[in-house]
């Protein structure tokens, strides 16, 4: 062979090698957002996520057989919440996260880029809030008018710190009408500061309340009257971009879909793999928990959700100062029919959603 011919023929495999890579068979192949979503998962494609609720229940429910089916193979973390998962995130650890809406505009804001691959909302939501309003012994708050003057736990990036601002904002109130005292929410640090009086109010999950009450005499707590029954599962951008992950989590989308609803029908055995074997709670707590937050539902469209999620973006960028931000970017709408696929005749829709 001449240097010539040799020559040629090395660029033509090097040709052919690139070709290959274009291709979705290739589990590094990068795939375009608006692409439709593969259908076919590699051999060895592996998704890390911090989902602990629904890692508890795939195996009893069976859906674990439908990941293994297809391919898919989940490292689990145990992760969940915003800023555990940004964190890991940027440290390359995870590739999605069950959370609620606010970690993706505060991932945004930080300059993570994510995409929100599931939605879900409450059944019932105004019945089944997650937060109500903590209030401090010996301290009156009978409405949301009352917080006029008080001082109020707050954590600007956190949900609850939403929640906080979009209470004040339907009691017709500003910051400046109370007193926002900057306090991360951990373990049961919102708790402690009401025990304590550190502040007057602060929102507490409603599997708290109970246990505050209990532990503090002449302790209180009032609704809300606000939906804060947003659920979401975000995924770093370059994840869904990665053509071999994309075709797994479009999988792990339709089987977390039927995992929810699993549980909404099996409400003992929910309470037991999740409540009792992985957070360590009495049996009777672990009940009432599941009673206290209600049935999940599928959304028949994603509209609403986005709509809202849109309203607390703008919220929160008048309030604490960050960028507009156009939340239908934050959004992968690939993995909206494959949701309500799965769901069926279950969606929920009009208000509920």
């Amino acid at each position: 062979m001449t240097p010539r011919k040799a020559a040629a023929a090395v660029l033509a495999a090097v040709l052919a090698i690139g070709t290959a890579a274009c291709g979705n068979d290739d589990p590094a192949a990068t795939l375009e957002l608006s692409a439709a979503l593969p259908e076919q998962v590699p051999s060895g494609t592996v998704l890390r996520i911090g989902d602990p609720a629904v890692q508890a229940v795939l195996g009893a429910a069976g859906l674990d057989k439908e990941l293994t089916a297809a391919g898919v193979k989940v490292e689990w973390a145990n992760i969940s919440g915003g800023p555990q998962s940004i964190q890991a995130f940027r440290a390359d650890k995870l590739d999605c996260s069950s959370v609620a809406d606010i970690p993706s505009l505060f991932a945004a804001w930080t300059g993570t880029s994510t995409k929100i691959v599931f939605q879900s909302v409450g059944a019932d939501p105004l019945q089944h809030p997650i937060y109500k309003l903590g209030v401090a012994p010996g301290v009156s708050v009978t409405s949301l008018a009352d917080l006029r003057g008080k001082k109020i736990a707050y954590s600007a990036g956190q949900a609850q710190g939403a929640l906080v601002l979009r209470v004040l904002q339907k009691a017709g109130l500003s910051q400046k009408d109370v007193q926002l005292v900057e306090l991360t929410s951990t373990g049961d640090s919102y708790v402690t500061a009401l025990g304590t009086k550190a502040v007057d109010v602060a929102p507490l999950g409603a599997q708290n309340v109970k246990i505050y009450e209990a532990k503090y005499p002449g302790a209180g707590a009032i609704d809300t009257g606000i939906r804060d029954d947003a659920a979401t599962v975000y995924c770093l951008t370059k994840s869904v971009q990665d053509a071999a992950k994309a075709a797994a989590l479009k999988v792990y989308v339709s089987v977390r879909t039927k995992a929810l609803l699993w549980q909404n029908t099996h409400p003992d055995e929910y309470a037991k793999l999740y409540y009792v074997d992985s957070q360590g709670l009495t049996p009777a707590d672990a009940k009432a928990v599941v009673e206290l937050y209600g049935d999940k539902a599928i959304p028949a469209s994603w509209d609403n959700a986005i709509t809202r999620l849109q309203e607390s973006a703008d919220l929160l960028a008048t309030e604490q100062k960050h960028d507009k931000l156009d939340v239908t970017t934050l959004v992968d709408r690939r993995f909206e029919p494959v949701e309500t696929a799965a769901a069926g005749s279950q969606v929920v829709t009009g208000d509920a959603a």
